[in-house]
């Protein structure tokens, strides 16, 4: 299947951009938006979007089976990584769930149709409407697709014109989905514009940020800086930088047959899309309880990550992050060697996955591609002290613990500052109303303007 060339993106390898490029194609769809999409319906979007959603669940959907075939070749992933994280991302793009979101975050289903109001408005006379920017820019980082492809449904949510500017060789699956998009409503599509550079290329990035009204970025934070310092005065910036997560195990989830799943739950966060996302976990954090449940929890996770690599194989990595994980893996094994509190399981004869037991509470940042540390720990508050130098960094704490002690757990990591705790499996597949970093995906979006009667 060859895609037409719809957008930038479909230009040939060879194709050369320009400035003047990025700006009439910024022109266009400021244009496009005026005739397509302005005036759209909250209703007619979410059906549109929820009708793109549920084609890229259908098992034999071209645009799908392109994505899974061709995929690996261009994004590193294995088929059966991209079939459970595509499958994941698009699951939640129903039409209920994005009414729900409207609702959650704008109080009013019709907030972007009208002025209008809620209950509690009604009775202090007042109304509302909320409209988002006019031209939306995102920078994209390189590493996942669905928060790219977020980014896309929302901006079209708020009906503003989008160019999508992916990091290289990075644009495969945003470019599959404005297809899908093209497919359903041209229209709509024509609002859209996918293109990938190299990052630093200043002459194009500044005719982009010259036309944008509001710019989002995903990246480190010393790119955010940069991004932000390059930034018209008038043009708003929402930035998500690095960040990381880790994952608590209380004694009593790993007791009786509930910890067979326990297990398999926390394998299935460090293979999702291998473990490169903020949400992915760097730690496993488990209660010992007074024994070595932390050792048996580590020695049973190796078995489940070497399982599942028959199923839902890592793929292969650059030659500079396989170096870096044997250069790890070489400096544990010789502490192993010497010292009981450190142990380590790793695939043989390559680097696809690796457990490294330790008795220090430390928080440790992995070389992720499912590298992942296992601590022991006698409780909650010896966790979150090990983890206290990266607290403002934390996005999530998957969580495995029994019904009674749960909410005690969630609503102390809620005190600690954890933007988004959630059950152990479900770190890296987040629902489509979770807040980022703690705030509202589609409120930092909008401005508003309020109707006092």
């Amino acid at each position: 299947m060859n895609l037409p060339n719809y957008f930038l993106a479909d230009l040939p390898p060879e194709a050369t951009l320009s400035a003047q490029l990025i700006r009439e194609a910024c022109q266009t769809l400021r244009h496009n938006r005026k005739r397509y999409l302005v005036e759209r319906s909250t209703d007619s979007l979410i059906d549109t979007l929820s009708e793109v959603a549920r084609q890229w669940l259908e098992p034999d959907y071209a645009l799908r089976q392109m994505a899974i075939h061709q995929g690996p070749a261009v994004t590193g992933f294995s088929p059966n990584t991209l079939r459970r994280g595509l499958d994941s991302f698009f699951s939640q793009v129903t039409a209920k769930n994005l009414q729900t979101l409207v609702v959650q975050e704008l109080g009013h289903l019709r907030r972007l149709d009208d002025l209008v109001a809620t209950s509690e408005e009604e009775r202090g006379q007042r109304a509302a409407l909320a409209h988002g920017p006019e031209f939306l820019a995102h920078i994209t980082a390189g590493n996942l697709p669905n928060p790219t492809l977020l980014s896309i449904v929302l901006g079209l949510l708020v009906r503003s014109a989008q160019f999508v500017k992916c990091a290289s060789g990075a644009a495969w699956l945003p470019r599959l989905f404005a297809h899908s998009i093209y497919e359903v409503e041209p229209k709509l599509a024509a609002c859209l514009e996918i293109a990938e550079w190299p990052g630093g290329s200043h002459l194009l990035e500044d005719a982009l940020f010259a036309e944008a009204d509001c710019v989002t970025a995903t990246g480190t934070d010393e790119t955010l800086a940069a991004i932000r310092h390059r930034l018209p005065m008038k043009t708003r910036f929402l930035g998500y930088g690095h960040r990381l997560s880790f994952g608590y195990i209380t004694r009593k989830a790993l007791s009786g047959v509930a910890a067979r799943q326990v297990v398999a739950d926390a394998a299935g966060d460090v293979a999702a899309w291998n473990q490169l996302g903020c949400l992915s976990p760097h730690v496993f954090y488990v209660e010992h309880g007074g024994g070595n449940l932390a050792e048996q929890f580590a020695a049973q996770l190796a078995e489940a990550l070497a399982q599942r690599e028959t199923t839902e194989p890592r793929g292969p990595v650059p030659v500079q992050i396989s170096a870096a994980i044997a250069t790890r893996r070489s400096f544990y094994q010789t502490r192993a060697t010497f010292l009981k509190e450190t142990q380590l399981w790793c695939s043989p004869e390559s680097t696809a996955w690796t457990v490294l037991y330790e008795a220090d509470p430390r928080f440790q940042v992995s070389c992720l591609n499912r590298f992942i540390y296992v601590k022991n720990v006698a409780n909650l508050t010896e966790a979150l002290h090990g983890a206290d130098a990266v607290r403002d960094q934390i996005s999530t704490v998957g969580l495995a613990a029994s019904h009674a002690e749960s909410k005690d757990l969630a609503l102390k990591l809620a005190r600690w500052g954890v933007p988004r705790i959630c059950p152990l499996g479900q770190m890296q597949h987040p629902p489509l109303t979770w807040r980022h970093d703690g705030r509202p995906s589609l409120g930092d979006l909008i401005t508003w303007t309020d109707w006092e009667q």
